[in-house]
């Protein structure tokens, strides 16, 4: 099967993406990822080989059908109306996805995700559910991971007080075989533990039981998700013409165009995928940021005309058949217009979501190869893990957490300012609640970034991206600036039977990633968020951009004037 030609580049760029496949054709690159052939990335097997299930899955998956309908059966039974997912990073991304896209079928529970340790986060899940009513799925692929344990501890706490509740049976994990976290699901009486494969990645497992449990219970059709997956992946594997393989099409343009400087891989996605590109920016950033290059992906940014892009992008463009496309499709025409590499993928429906999970995973394995780097490792991502559990030390030691200097808007402008290079990008890391005024006030902020400065900006919920963007940080190339914007965490929630709060641990978290940014000489700023978090971002968007045109207009007022006296 060909791809369609909107799959492909209609740019000058075309030829750097052609040679590429060539070369991967004659280095037989995909019958090797096939036969999972550690070499095509590092010579050292370790942690290669035992990261490449999620090339077979689907087979796999189908045959925990019955298991799925077993669950969505007891959340019937217990008259369940809500489902809230502890987890982070792969665990929580993929769901996330889903939850969003097709929202809960007729009939199902309502899907909350809760990834964050924030306090006011916390509550606002805490206060939208009824506890004896609500299923918690518990999803670590390590087993002890301190956000996910922490929230457990505070659920298991509020449902086990709750009027009518059934206890553990309200429970259901999702781990990797023999993690700690499964022996305490036994111990707890947990009323289901799923065992996925060991063989995946967090950031590959969106097909696995940890994308599939949240799908079932959300009353998505799981077979019709797999189907797609799978035609995706006899596409990627079929022995034709390498151009037609869609998954090594996407990933050489991806590692091809990243090596001439375009390594900004921007999504743009019909409104109901929207966050389609949060799940595509850890696959990428934790997959290929590392060793001192990587792929920048961004999300979720505003769509502006082409003059505010620099010369770093790469756009693909995921449009839903069906939906209000009409302004999106002439802001990408624009763009590939102006000569910027854009691709497209049309999505009949949302099931293709299936198709295209399986698409770009395949797509970043090939890049990581091109790239020169192990694509299912994330060596920097302990380090901000470790600076945490030392501040949470001090903490303890102490009773209070280490002074954190911040700047203020119009000072954080100006060091901002001096750093916004061609090339750069600005990650915003926002240590807060989500609200609709917060994320308008960022959108602004973005924009004035782009259009005043053509830099790529990024924007993720701390910390959430911790598990997710924060390998490219410090792994990546350095080209990033950051800006940590940071709630008061109050007021604070308490974790049962921990000497600190979510709040603190918050509080920690955002510390120990700014201390793990610098020691990586990354240039990272950090902003104390006032009672009013909009406000403050909205005077930063202020000072970065100065009322120019009404200065000029003022000017030219003045001269006129002149001219009339004389």
């Amino acid at each position: 099967m060909s791809i369609p030609l909107r799959d492909k580049l209609a740019s000058s760029l075309e030829s750097t993406v052609s040679s590429t496949l060539e070369a991967l054709s004659r280095g037989q690159v995909i019958d090797r990822l096939w036969a999972k052939d550690h070499r095509l990335w590092k010579p050292d097997p370790k942690e290669i080989t035992d990261r490449l299930g999620w090339l077979t899955l689907q087979g796999q998956m189908r045959q925990q059908i019955e298991n799925l309908q077993r669950c969505v059966a007891a959340a019937k039974d217990m008259n369940i109306k809500d489902v809230v997912l502890l987890g982070m990073g792969g665990s929580s991304l993929g769901p996330e996805v889903l939850r969003t896209s097709f929202g809960p079928q007729k009939g199902s529970p309502r899907l909350w995700v809760l990834d964050s340790t924030v306090p006011g986060w916390v509550r606002q899940v805490t206060r939208a559910i009824t506890p004896a009513r609500t299923f918690v799925l518990v999803a670590s692929k390590s087993g002890g991971t301190i956000e996910v344990m922490s929230l457990f501890a505070h659920f298991w706490n509020l449902v086990s007080k709750a009027q009518g509740n059934h206890g553990g049976n309200q429970f259901v994990a999702i781990t990797d075989p023999g993690t700690g976290l499964e022996k305490m699901a036994r111990d707890c009486g947990f009323g289901q533990i799923f065992s996925n494969p060991a063989d995946i990645g967090g950031r590959y497992s969106v097909l696995s039981l940890f994308g599939l449990v949240p799908a079932a219970l959300l009353g998505l059709d799981v077979p019709r998700l797999l189907d797609r997956a799978a035609g995706m992946a006899e596409r990627c594997r079929a022995h034709t013409a390498i151009e037609s393989n869609p998954g090594a099409y996407l990933g050489a343009a991806m590692g091809s165009l990243a090596k001439i400087g375009r390594d900004k891989v921007t999504v743009i996605a019909s409104p109901p995928l929207a966050t389609f590109g949060l799940w595509v920016e850890q696959l990428l950033a934790e997959s290929t940021g590392k060793e001192g290059t990587g792929l920048i992906p961004v999300a979720q940014e505003p769509v502006l005309a082409p003059t505010a892009y620099g010369a770093d992008r790469f756009f693909v463009y995921l449009r839903l058949k069906g939906e209000k496309n009409n302004a999106l499709d002439r802001e990408v025409q624009a763009l590939a217009k102006a000569q910027h590499p854009v691709l497209q993928f049309d999505l009949r429906d949302r099931y293709d979501l299936g198709a295209e999970f399986f698409r770009w995973e395949f797509a970043t394995a090939i890049a990581g190869h091109i790239l020169g780097i192990h694509p299912f490792d994330q060596p920097n991502v302990q380090e901000s893990k470790d600076n945490t559990n030392r501040v949470l030390g001090i903490f303890q030691a102490t009773g209070r957490l280490p002074e954190q200097a911040s700047s203020h808007p119009k000072q954080a402008a100006q060091d901002l300012s001096g750093h916004l290079q061609p090339g750069a990008y600005v990650s915003l890391l926002a240590y807060t609640t989500p609200s609709r005024s917060f994320e308008r006030a960022v959108q602004r902020l973005r924009k004035v970034l782009m259009s005043r400065h053509h830099v790529a900006t990024t924007f993720g919920y701390g910390p959430r991206y911790l598990h997710s963007t924060g390998q490219l940080h410090k792994g990546g190339p350095n080209t990033g600036i950051f800006l940590e914007l940071v709630d008061r965490m109050a007021p604070d929630v308490a974790i049962p039977g921990k000497p600190f709060s979510f709040g603190t641990l918050a509080q920690a978290q955002a510390a120990g990633d700014l201390e793990s940014l610098r020691t990586h000489h990354r240039h990272a700023i950090r902003i104390q968020l006032g009672p009013n978090q909009a406000t403050t971002v909205n005077a930063l968007a202020a000072a970065l951009a100065p009322a120019r045109p009404l200065r000029r207009r003022a000017a030219t007022k003045k001269g006129r004037r002149r001219i009339s006296r004389r």
